[in-house]
Protein backbone atom coordinates (compact mmCIF):
# COMPACT_ATOMS: atom_id res chain seq x y z
CA UNK A 1 0.00 0.00 0.00
CA UNK A 2 1.28 3.53 -1.06
CA UNK A 3 1.90 6.56 1.29
CA UNK A 4 -0.88 8.36 0.11
CA UNK A 5 -3.09 5.10 -0.05
CA UNK A 6 -2.50 4.47 3.81
CA UNK A 7 -3.31 8.40 4.23
CA UNK A 8 -6.58 7.92 2.34
CA UNK A 9 -7.11 4.97 4.29
CA UNK A 10 -6.59 6.82 7.84
CA UNK A 11 -8.87 9.57 6.77
CA UNK A 12 -11.83 7.54 5.98
CA UNK A 13 -11.77 6.27 9.14
CA UNK A 14 -10.87 8.88 11.24
CA UNK A 15 -13.95 10.45 9.38
CA UNK A 16 -16.27 7.04 10.26
CA UNK A 17 -15.48 7.23 13.62
CA UNK A 18 -15.88 10.65 14.03
CA UNK A 19 -19.41 10.76 12.00
CA UNK A 20 -20.28 7.69 14.77
CA UNK A 21 -19.18 9.72 17.83
CA UNK A 22 -21.29 12.59 16.27
CA UNK A 23 -24.69 10.22 15.37
CA UNK A 24 -24.22 8.09 18.52
CA UNK A 25 -24.57 10.24 21.24
CA UNK A 26 -27.15 7.42 23.57
CA UNK A 27 -29.92 8.29 25.55
CA UNK A 28 -28.27 10.73 27.69
CA UNK A 29 -25.33 13.34 26.85
CA UNK A 30 -23.22 15.43 29.27
CA UNK A 31 -22.84 19.16 28.35
CA UNK A 32 -18.85 18.41 27.02
CA UNK A 33 -20.32 15.74 24.91
CA UNK A 34 -23.06 17.69 23.70
CA UNK A 35 -20.84 21.09 23.25
CA UNK A 36 -18.08 18.36 21.10
CA UNK A 37 -21.36 17.17 19.14
CA UNK A 38 -22.44 20.50 18.19
CA UNK A 39 -18.63 21.07 16.72
CA UNK A 40 -19.64 19.12 13.97
CA UNK A 41 -21.26 21.33 11.13
CA UNK A 42 -22.24 18.44 9.47
CA UNK A 43 -23.91 16.17 11.74
CA UNK A 44 -25.02 18.51 14.98
CA UNK A 45 -27.73 17.31 16.59
CA UNK A 46 -31.12 19.49 16.13
CA UNK A 47 -31.53 20.85 19.85
CA UNK A 48 -35.17 20.82 21.29
CA UNK A 49 -35.76 23.68 24.19
CA UNK A 50 -38.71 22.12 25.86
CA UNK A 51 -38.85 24.72 28.30
CA UNK A 52 -40.99 27.53 27.26
CA UNK A 53 -40.79 31.56 28.60
CA UNK A 54 -37.35 30.83 29.78
CA UNK A 55 -36.40 30.10 26.08
CA UNK A 56 -36.45 33.88 25.43
CA UNK A 57 -33.87 34.36 28.74
CA UNK A 58 -31.29 32.37 27.09
CA UNK A 59 -30.56 29.02 25.65
CA UNK A 60 -27.81 26.96 23.55
CA UNK A 61 -26.85 28.58 20.87
CA UNK A 62 -28.91 27.09 17.49
CA UNK A 63 -31.33 25.66 20.19
CA UNK A 64 -35.07 25.40 18.67
CA UNK A 65 -37.95 26.85 20.96
CA UNK A 66 -40.20 23.58 21.24
CA UNK A 67 -42.37 24.28 24.60
CA UNK A 68 -43.18 21.26 26.44
CA UNK A 69 -47.07 22.30 25.76
CA UNK A 70 -46.54 21.37 22.01
CA UNK A 71 -46.22 17.29 23.53
CA UNK A 72 -49.20 17.66 26.03
CA UNK A 73 -53.01 16.96 25.79
CA UNK A 74 -55.76 19.27 26.92
CA UNK A 75 -56.65 20.25 30.83
CA UNK A 76 -58.92 17.64 31.04
CA UNK A 77 -56.46 15.33 30.42
CA UNK A 78 -53.20 16.71 30.14
CA UNK A 79 -51.45 13.22 29.47
CA UNK A 80 -53.47 12.00 26.34
CA UNK A 81 -51.38 11.35 23.16
CA UNK A 82 -51.32 14.68 20.70
CA UNK A 83 -53.05 13.49 17.18
CA UNK A 84 -50.37 11.92 14.74
CA UNK A 85 -51.52 14.40 12.27
CA UNK A 86 -50.75 17.56 14.72
CA UNK A 87 -47.68 16.22 15.74
CA UNK A 88 -46.25 15.74 12.39
CA UNK A 89 -47.22 19.71 11.64
CA UNK A 90 -45.54 20.14 14.58
CA UNK A 91 -42.10 18.05 14.02
CA UNK A 92 -42.08 19.77 10.22
CA UNK A 93 -42.78 23.50 11.69
CA UNK A 94 -39.32 22.76 14.19
CA UNK A 95 -37.41 21.84 11.52
CA UNK A 96 -36.79 18.15 12.66
CA UNK A 97 -35.95 14.99 10.09
CA UNK A 98 -35.62 11.43 10.74
CA UNK A 99 -32.44 11.06 10.12
CA UNK A 100 -30.69 13.75 12.31
CA UNK A 101 -29.90 13.49 15.66
CA UNK A 102 -32.15 15.30 18.08
CA UNK A 103 -31.19 16.25 21.80
CA UNK A 104 -34.03 17.70 24.20
CA UNK A 105 -32.92 20.20 26.99
CA UNK A 106 -35.10 21.12 29.39
CA UNK A 107 -34.25 23.27 33.02
CA UNK A 108 -32.86 21.00 34.93
CA UNK A 109 -33.46 22.57 38.06
CA UNK A 110 -35.14 19.63 39.82
CA UNK A 111 -35.96 16.03 39.15
CA UNK A 112 -39.44 16.49 38.08
CA UNK A 113 -38.01 18.40 35.11
CA UNK A 114 -36.83 15.19 33.70
CA UNK A 115 -39.82 13.77 33.60
CA UNK A 116 -40.57 16.44 30.91
CA UNK A 117 -37.32 15.48 29.02
CA UNK A 118 -38.51 12.23 28.95
CA UNK A 119 -41.90 12.23 27.86
CA UNK A 120 -40.65 14.03 24.65
CA UNK A 121 -38.06 11.66 24.43
CA UNK A 122 -40.74 9.01 24.33
CA UNK A 123 -43.25 10.42 22.05
CA UNK A 124 -40.22 11.39 19.13
CA UNK A 125 -39.58 7.87 19.40
CA UNK A 126 -43.08 6.04 19.28
CA UNK A 127 -43.04 8.75 16.14
CA UNK A 128 -39.62 7.22 14.51
CA UNK A 129 -37.27 9.15 15.59
CA UNK A 130 -34.34 6.78 16.11
CA UNK A 131 -31.32 9.33 17.13
CA UNK A 132 -32.65 10.92 20.25
CA UNK A 133 -30.97 11.84 23.48
CA UNK A 134 -31.74 14.37 27.21
CA UNK A 135 -29.02 16.57 28.27
CA UNK A 136 -28.50 15.21 31.43
CA UNK A 137 -28.90 17.99 34.09
CA UNK A 138 -30.73 20.00 31.28
CA UNK A 139 -30.17 24.22 30.98
CA UNK A 140 -28.51 24.25 34.84
CA UNK A 141 -26.17 21.55 33.99
CA UNK A 142 -24.64 23.57 30.56
CA UNK A 143 -24.20 26.74 32.27
CA UNK A 144 -22.49 24.62 35.20
CA UNK A 145 -20.14 23.52 33.08
CA UNK A 146 -18.78 27.53 31.66
CA UNK A 147 -21.04 26.72 28.36
CA UNK A 148 -22.38 29.69 26.56
CA UNK A 149 -26.00 30.90 26.08
CA UNK A 150 -26.98 33.04 23.57
CA UNK A 151 -30.65 34.84 23.43
CA UNK A 152 -30.89 34.87 19.50
CA UNK A 153 -34.22 33.31 18.57
CA UNK A 154 -33.62 30.15 16.36
CA UNK A 155 -36.26 29.92 13.32
CA UNK A 156 -36.53 26.64 12.52
CA UNK A 157 -36.32 25.45 8.46
CA UNK A 158 -39.72 23.94 7.94
CA UNK A 159 -39.75 20.31 6.87
CA UNK A 160 -41.96 17.73 5.51
CA UNK A 161 -42.58 14.65 7.44
CA UNK A 162 -44.81 11.57 6.94
CA UNK A 163 -45.59 10.19 10.63
CA UNK A 164 -46.94 6.99 11.83
CA UNK A 165 -47.26 6.07 15.80
CA UNK A 166 -45.91 2.67 16.97
CA UNK A 167 -47.38 1.56 20.01
CA UNK A 168 -44.13 -0.60 20.83
CA UNK A 169 -43.73 1.41 23.95
CA UNK A 170 -47.93 2.87 24.69
CA UNK A 171 -50.33 1.26 27.09
CA UNK A 172 -54.01 2.24 26.02
CA UNK A 173 -56.03 2.33 29.23
CA UNK A 174 -57.81 -1.28 27.60
CA UNK A 175 -54.79 -2.79 27.77
CA UNK A 176 -54.52 -1.53 31.81
CA UNK A 177 -57.82 -2.60 32.20
CA UNK A 178 -56.99 -6.37 31.05
CA UNK A 179 -53.99 -6.59 33.47
CA UNK A 180 -56.17 -5.19 36.27
CA UNK A 181 -58.82 -7.94 35.48
CA UNK A 182 -56.46 -10.53 35.19
CA UNK A 183 -56.97 -11.06 31.88
CA UNK A 184 -53.48 -9.40 30.82
CA UNK A 185 -50.28 -10.18 33.17
CA UNK A 186 -48.12 -6.97 33.54
CA UNK A 187 -46.20 -4.67 36.06
CA UNK A 188 -48.14 -2.01 37.00
CA UNK A 189 -45.63 0.16 38.18
CA UNK A 190 -46.58 3.87 39.70
CA UNK A 191 -44.28 6.17 39.35
CA UNK A 192 -45.66 9.08 41.71
CA UNK A 193 -44.73 9.88 44.96
CA UNK A 194 -46.25 7.58 47.96
CA UNK A 195 -48.68 10.21 48.70
CA UNK A 196 -50.52 9.54 45.67
CA UNK A 197 -49.93 5.72 45.29
CA UNK A 198 -51.97 6.06 49.23
CA UNK A 199 -54.85 7.83 48.04
CA UNK A 200 -53.87 10.77 50.53
CA UNK A 201 -53.55 13.11 47.00
CA UNK A 202 -54.70 13.64 43.91
CA UNK A 203 -53.99 15.61 40.12
CA UNK A 204 -56.73 18.34 40.15
CA UNK A 205 -57.90 16.47 37.29
CA UNK A 206 -58.55 13.14 38.62
CA UNK A 207 -61.80 12.00 39.64
CA UNK A 208 -60.54 9.93 42.81
CA UNK A 209 -57.32 9.65 44.45
CA UNK A 210 -55.97 6.22 44.37
CA UNK A 211 -54.09 3.85 42.17
CA UNK A 212 -54.15 0.73 39.97
CA UNK A 213 -55.14 -2.49 41.52
CA UNK A 214 -52.09 -4.73 42.42
CA UNK A 215 -49.46 -1.59 41.40
CA UNK A 216 -46.24 -2.03 42.37
CA UNK A 217 -45.28 2.22 44.58
CA UNK A 218 -41.63 3.15 42.57
CA UNK A 219 -41.45 6.80 42.93
CA UNK A 220 -39.31 8.42 39.89
CA UNK A 221 -37.10 9.86 42.54
CA UNK A 222 -35.61 6.45 43.04
CA UNK A 223 -33.29 7.35 39.82
CA UNK A 224 -31.89 10.08 41.72
CA UNK A 225 -29.42 10.94 43.56
CA UNK A 226 -31.08 13.34 46.58
CA UNK A 227 -31.20 16.60 45.44
CA UNK A 228 -30.05 15.72 41.94
CA UNK A 229 -31.61 17.13 38.85
CA UNK A 230 -29.54 14.67 36.87
CA UNK A 231 -30.36 11.54 36.53
CA UNK A 232 -28.34 8.62 37.91
CA UNK A 233 -27.02 5.86 36.10
CA UNK A 234 -29.45 2.88 35.61
CA UNK A 235 -28.66 -0.86 34.78
CA UNK A 236 -30.94 -3.71 35.38
CA UNK A 237 -29.40 -5.70 38.12
CA UNK A 238 -30.94 -8.55 40.70
CA UNK A 239 -31.07 -6.30 43.03
CA UNK A 240 -33.34 -4.38 40.99
CA UNK A 241 -35.51 -7.25 39.65
CA UNK A 242 -36.12 -8.06 43.19
CA UNK A 243 -37.48 -4.81 44.50
CA UNK A 244 -39.17 -4.43 41.53
CA UNK A 245 -40.56 -7.96 41.53
CA UNK A 246 -40.51 -8.20 37.91
CA UNK A 247 -40.74 -11.77 36.57
CA UNK A 248 -38.68 -12.47 33.43
CA UNK A 249 -40.47 -11.86 30.08
CA UNK A 250 -42.82 -9.82 32.00
CA UNK A 251 -44.21 -6.99 30.35
CA UNK A 252 -43.82 -3.41 32.38
CA UNK A 253 -46.54 -0.44 32.21
CA UNK A 254 -45.04 2.52 33.76
CA UNK A 255 -47.88 5.28 35.23
CA UNK A 256 -48.21 8.07 36.94
CA UNK A 257 -50.65 11.07 36.91
CA UNK A 258 -50.80 12.27 33.52
CA UNK A 259 -47.49 10.51 31.93
CA UNK A 260 -45.30 12.86 33.31
CA UNK A 261 -43.26 11.16 36.07
CA UNK A 262 -43.86 7.88 34.81
CA UNK A 263 -42.12 8.72 31.68
CA UNK A 264 -38.58 9.19 33.66
CA UNK A 265 -39.35 5.39 35.47
CA UNK A 266 -40.14 4.41 31.67
CA UNK A 267 -36.87 6.03 29.87
CA UNK A 268 -34.68 4.42 33.28
CA UNK A 269 -36.02 0.99 32.51
CA UNK A 270 -36.47 1.28 28.61
CA UNK A 271 -33.80 3.24 27.44
CA UNK A 272 -30.85 3.40 30.05
CA UNK A 273 -31.59 -0.64 31.85
CA UNK A 274 -32.37 -1.95 28.17
CA UNK A 275 -35.51 -3.68 29.47
CA UNK A 276 -37.60 -4.99 26.84
CA UNK A 277 -41.61 -4.71 26.75
CA UNK A 278 -41.52 -1.32 29.06
CA UNK A 279 -44.78 0.71 28.20
CA UNK A 280 -45.93 4.22 29.27
CA UNK A 281 -49.60 4.58 29.69
CA UNK A 282 -49.57 8.09 29.11
CA UNK A 283 -53.06 9.14 30.45
CA UNK A 284 -52.27 7.48 33.15
CA UNK A 285 -53.98 7.89 36.74
CA UNK A 286 -56.46 11.14 35.63
CA UNK A 287 -57.63 9.36 32.13
CA UNK A 288 -57.94 5.95 33.94
CA UNK A 289 -60.12 7.32 37.05
CA UNK A 290 -61.87 9.77 34.83
CA UNK A 291 -63.03 6.18 32.44
CA UNK A 292 -64.25 4.62 36.30
CA UNK A 293 -61.62 1.65 36.18
CA UNK A 294 -61.48 -0.23 39.38
CA UNK A 295 -59.26 1.51 41.86
CA UNK A 296 -57.20 0.84 44.97
CA UNK A 297 -56.25 2.98 47.98
CA UNK A 298 -59.29 5.21 47.50
CA UNK A 299 -60.24 7.31 50.05
CA UNK A 300 -63.87 8.13 51.33
CA UNK A 301 -66.10 10.71 50.05
CA UNK A 302 -65.00 13.40 52.66
CA UNK A 303 -61.21 12.83 51.92
CA UNK A 304 -61.50 12.72 48.49
CA UNK A 305 -63.43 15.99 47.89
CA UNK A 306 -60.08 17.39 50.27
CA UNK A 307 -57.71 15.60 48.05
CA UNK A 308 -58.86 17.34 45.25
CA UNK A 309 -57.51 20.27 46.04
CA UNK A 310 -54.15 18.82 45.80
CA UNK A 311 -52.43 18.21 42.28
CA UNK A 312 -49.10 16.44 41.01
CA UNK A 313 -47.60 15.16 37.37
Amino acid sequence: MTLNMISIAAAAVALSASVAMAADLGPLVTPIELNTALEDTQDAPVLLDIRGDAYSKGHIEGAVYAPYSLFRGPADNPGQIVPVETLEDTYEQLGLTLDQPVVIVTDGKTDSDFGAAARVYWTLKSSGFEQLSILNGGELAWVNAGLPVSTDAVEPVPTELSITWDNSWTAETDDVQNVVSGSADALLLDARPAAFFEGKQAHAAAARPGTLPGAKDYPYTNFFRPDASAISAVSYTPEMKETLGLSDGQDVISFCNTGHWAATNWFALSELAQLDQVKLYPGSMVEYSNMGGEMANAPGLIENLFNQFRGGN
